[in-house]
């Protein structure tokens, strides 16, 4: 996927589901939460006019960065256009056959996270696929001709 590839997703984008979403632990401090990855980012694209819908199977009902925690993708009432992936590389498949569901346009895997199986899914599934990038990055490259420096995430 190239740079003008990208940018047309993100221009055309609207609605991203990020699965990965931390929730705040019993007694965690507040400032830990807004500096854990997905949150980061989730809060960086809002600011720039993306509605952001977190996915936490464990937070139902808690609120992120003014968005209520959704269970699953299939409990999202409106249209996905980006699935943003904040999990290991294995439960990627999975996620790429909810995403199928749920009718999605790009399946986008975040820095560290690559799963062949997914891809092959949504190349299937004519779904735009992306994968090993920070859309947060991506953004801020090609929207912003910044540099961003992001910590990497691992399995």
């Amino acid at each position: 996927m190239n740079d003008d590839q990208i940018k047309s997703i993100l221009r055309k984008s609207k609605v991203i589901a990020m699965i990965g979403v931390s929730s705040e632990k019993k007694g965690e401090d507040k400032k830990n939460l807004k500096r854990k990855p997905a949150n980061v980012v989730m809060k960086y694209m809002q600011n720039f006019g993306y509605k952001v819908i977190p996915i936490n199977p464990f937070a139902v009902g808690e609120i992120v960065n003014g968005e209520p925690m959704v269970e699953s993708l299939d409990k999202v009432k409106e249209e996905i256009d980006i699935v943003d992936v904040f999990r290991p590389s294995n439960e990627a498949e999975g996620i790429a056959k909810e995403a199928v569901k749920k009718g999605t346009k790009v399946l986008w895997l975040q820095y560290g996270i690559h799963n062949n199986e997914a891809q092959a899914i949504a190349d299937k599934e004519n779904i735009e696929f992306i994968s090993n990038r920070c859309i947060k990055q991506e953004y801020q490259k090609l929207f912003q001709k910044s540099n961003p420096v992001f910590p990497v995430l691992k399995d």
